[in-house]
């Protein structure tokens, strides 16, 4: 050791270049990574290990900052084939990403982009370096707060604003956020899903046509319909129910999507009543649930810390099945308010709130986790197969 080298160099802490700012005035600090820059949103914690790139790529998580509650994320990089967003236009999905180790070089033969780089592209903002242990505590105890997370390579903060901005910043519950993520017109899929060795393929034979909704739709929703034996044409979130029976659907699908349920049922849940009443076989995942849900007369609630990993199970009331599904939802259907045409089939085994409902008059059904993201692998990819037999047995009774 150099004897004349000044005390305070021999032993100095990182600069802390980020700053996740929440609404009750705690200040986390961390180092920096991907866009610099500030974003507001509302904190949960995801406890998937795997999957990180699908996670923030999933439009059901705009207007949220993601903790990973797994420690090491960014080590198998990312790739083109694993993004989630269909309109890739449209915001990225997660507005933040809180991580508790630094990103580690890529260690896995698809990846083409360290984590940090491609975060950077898409305005991603991040923050590692803090206990997120202690951060998913606090927001199992008081519930997912409101936050901004801010990145200055330089460190220098305005502190007070961005306390300010996080406390005033008005939260999920009455937020329509699908005009944020919907295509912004009608488009034809046809992408099969993903087989090891030879990627994604393009569909050949279609047995049925479906319209999908999108009020945020992941691509692996559409590859398991198309894989399913479907053509799958996307419309946008304001399309009017009249439209969609104008293009001569055998099915509906209503997808998933972020922000209140509540607020864009405002203009979603008469369409999902209209094409209720037209008799068609419809199905829907996580937003689209929620909404149908109001559509037939149940209300929904903003949950406390919400359901957000890949290690959910969820049994089916109607074959005593539990299956491992992949959630990310903070509002709920209410199973008490259900008419006494729609029956609950699925519940969490986590807190017994609800996570499946069918109607006992109409060939039409949802489920609250998302049955395309296979953390089971396959555990859920019945429902596919189910809304598929639906359109059969309507095309037998029906001509």
């Amino acid at each position: 050791m150099n004897e004349t080298q000044p005390a305070s160099t021999l032993w100095a802490e990182p600069k802390v270049t980020a700053l996740l700012v929440l609404a009750d005035g705690t200040v986390l600090e961390g180092h920096g990574f991907g866009a610099a820059g500030h974003a507001v949103g509302e904190v949960c914690f995801n406890t998937a290990m795997t999957g990180y790139q699908e996670i923030l790529t999933d439009p059901s998580y705009a207007g949220q900052i993601i903790t990973f509650t797994f420690p090491h994320i960014g080590n198998v990089g990312t790739n083109e084939e694993d993004i989630e967003t269909v309109n890739l236009a449209a915001t990225p999905g997660a507005r933040g990403v809180v991580l508790h180790s630094a990103i580690t070089e890529s260690s896995n033969y698809r990846s083409t982009r360290h984590l940090d780089l491609w975060l950077k592209a898409r305005g991603i903002i991040g923050l590692s370096g803090i206990d997120t242990r202690a951060l998913t505590a606090l927001i199992r105890e008081k519930g997912m707060p409101n936050a901004v997370i801010a990145h200055e390579p330089a460190g220098k903060f305005d502190l007070a604003a961005l306390k300010k901005e996080a406390r005033e910043w008005p939260g999920l519950v009455g937020m329509d956020l699908v005009p944020m993520v919907t295509s912004g017109q009608r488009f034809s899929w046809d992408e099969t899903p993903w087989v090891w060795g030879k990627g994604y393929a393009r569909q050949e034979n279609a047995q049925f046509h479906v319209v999908a909704i999108d009020y945020g739709i992941k691509r692996n929703i559409l590859r398991q319909l198309v894989g399913a034996g479907c053509k799958v044409t996307v419309v946008p979130a304001q399309t009017s129910a009249n439209d969609i029976l104008a293009l001569k659907p055998d099915g509906v699908f209503l997808s998933n999507g972020p922000g209140d349920p509540a607020a864009t049922g405002k203009y979603a849940v008469p369409v999902i009543q209209g094409l209720i009443a037209s008799g068609l076989p419809t199905f829907g995942i996580c937003l689209g649930h929620q909404m149908l849900g109001i559509a037939v007369g149940a209300t929904t609630m903003k949950m406390h810390q919400g359901h957000h990993g890949a290690n959910h199970p969820v049994k089916d009331l109607v074959t005593g099945k539990v299956e491992i599904t992949s959630m990310n939802h903070g509002f709920a259907v209410d199973s008490k308010t259900l008419p006494k045409n729609a029956e609950q089939t699925h519940v969490s085994l986590f807190d017994g709130s609800n996570c499946g409902i069918a109607l006992k008059d109409k060939p039409v059904f949802s489920v609250q986790y998302h049955p395309e993201a296979s953390p089971g692998p396959r555990d859920s990819h019945y429902l596919f197969e189910r809304f598929v037999g639906m359109m059969k047995k309507r095309h037998s009774t029906t001509g």
